[in-house]
């Protein structure tokens, strides 16, 4: 399944960028890929899509190419069918699609799911990794006796529902309600016109690997333990404060991941923080690129 009705959409100028797709592993995969000079790649997670960093785009373009993929299901990629949404598959994906571009001295932008699938194409290709961008995001398997946060929506019946209500979804990982807009919301909405579209937003939170006979917890481990082949890479972790999905304590685990990682608080940023602070958000990797 396509989405040729939003192949030229830009919600009311919000997101002006040039369509770019590449058949990636049976599907068309859609990217940004705007200015000139040193790549920097932004991955999103559930259940948004480049229009998250559309921000980032419009300002780091100015100095660099910027790359923005929509991960398989979401956005303005396609939707197919008859493929499972593991982590595995969309590693692959992402992986496709940066060696067929040939990127180098790549400064890497994660957050949410874009995070485990980022860093499972860098921990592999360290070579082509020159800076990191960690924001909100883990890697790693929950414990076995340890219940998921949707569990509870699923033994009430209404686990669709929740993911389906994406506008709800992002209302509520937006800490300063004022940023919300009208073309903003539509953005976020238009990927999903029925249920069929919805088939990679359903399968991410459930993919997060419980124990370890998960079909994503090898995968997961892989990164996990091959973390420290970017230690010596440029790297600092921009957090929202207010996110429900990725507390404070999560800054520790990154702490003990990475002890020397400069970290810069967002005290009023939830978890989409591209939303809640995008002036100040890349204020900071201007900063950190002008640096390194």
């Amino acid at each position: 399944m396509n989405r040729a009705y939003m192949k030229n959409e830009t919600f009311d100028g919000t997101y002006p960028f040039k369509p770019h797709f590449e058949k990636i592993n049976g599907f068309n995969m859609h990217y940004a890929d705007e200015g000139t000079g040193e790549p920097i790649v932004c991955l999103h997670g559930e259940p948004t899509w480049s229009y998250l960093y559309r921000n980032f785009i419009k300002e780091l373009s100015k100095a660099n190419r910027v790359i923005a993929p929509d991960q398989m299901g979401f956005g303005k990629s396609d939707v197919p069918q008859d493929k499972e949404y593991l982590m595995k598959e969309h590693v692959e994906n992402f992986t496709q699609l940066l060696l067929r571009l040939d990127l180098e001295n790549i400064t890497l932008v994660i957050q949410d799911w874009g995070g485990p699938i980022g860093l499972g194409f860098a921990v592999d290709h360290a070579e082509r990794i020159k800076r990191l961008v960690i924001m909100n995001t883990s890697v790693g398997i929950m414990n076995e006796d340890r219940k998921p946060w949707y569990a509870i929506l699923e033994e009430k019946g209404i686990y669709k529902q929740f993911i389906m209500n994406i506008e709800g979804l992002i209302k509520g990982g937006i800490y300063q309600k004022d940023n919300i807009t009208e073309s903003m919301i539509n953005a976020y909405t238009a990927p999903f016109p029925s249920e069929e579209y919805y088939i990679g937003a359903f399968a991410w939170p459930k993919d997060i690997p419980v124990g370890d006979s998960h079909p994503s917890a090898p995968i997961m481990s892989h990164v996990r333990n091959n973390l420290d082949k970017l230690l010596e890479k440029d790297k600092i972790l921009i957090w929202g404060m207010k996110d429900p999905i990725f507390p404070e304590k999560t800054i520790e685990w990154w702490h003990k991941i990475y002890p020397e990682i400069k970290t810069f608080q967002i005290q009023y940023a939830s978890h989409f923080l591209q939303e809640d602070a995008p002036l100040e958000i890349i204020r900071i990797i201007k900063k950190f690129l002008g640096e390194t």
